[in-house]
């Protein structure tokens, strides 16, 4: 596994593209973020890749929000700022393709161009936007940008995740 985030994570978004950057593109394992480094990534690349965490952000935010995680205070940004892909977070952006090996952990492919690469079987479009395994916990939904997966979008992958857990939690 390739990407940023906790070394035992529960939830894997996964993503066609690292950042260009000397320090990632050869990452051959799961790094933790520090503090502060997706907003440096973000002003080292491109726009592109300050969306794709403020977009992963906003969503992870909003699942644990749901959760009751945090107090009133505390935003999508200070989760983005303090706890994004960080070690003592529950999540990993992968940059490898998905291994459905660790138990108990929700996969979610981000783009649909990155899916059909990959090759995804067992798929069951929920609309034009998500699709769902049959086999694997597993779901497909928009890419990671703002126009892609909007905040309503954002809502509906968290109603997905929270379907997969009750699920889970009810089979075991």
């Amino acid at each position: 596994m390739v990407g940023f985030g906790a070394k035992n994570f529960n939830l894997a978004i996964y993503i066609a593209n690292r950042p260009p950057l000397d320090d990632y593109l050869n990452l051959s394992t799961i790094q933790a973020l520090l503090p502060e480094e997706a907003h440096n990534i973000g002003q080292a690349t491109s726009n592109h890749w300050r969306k794709i965490f403020n977009v992963s952000a906003k969503f992870l935010f909003k699942l644990y929000q749901e959760e009751k995680r945090f107090d009133a205070k505390f935003t999508w940004q200070d989760y983005r700022d303090t706890f994004l892909f960080q070690a003592e977070s529950r999540e990993a952006l992968l940059f490898s393709p998905p291994s459905f090996e660790q138990p108990d952990t929700i996969h979610i492919v981000a783009g649909k161009t990155y899916a059909k690469q990959l090759k995804l079987a067992h798929l069951t479009w929920l609309d034009e936007h998500f699709a769902v395994s049959t086999q694997e916990p597993l779901i497909l939904c928009p890419y990671l940008d703002y126009r892609q997966l909007s905040n309503a979008r954002i809502t509906q992958l968290v109603s997905l995740v929270q379907a997969i857990r009750n699920r889970n939690n009810k089979a075991s």
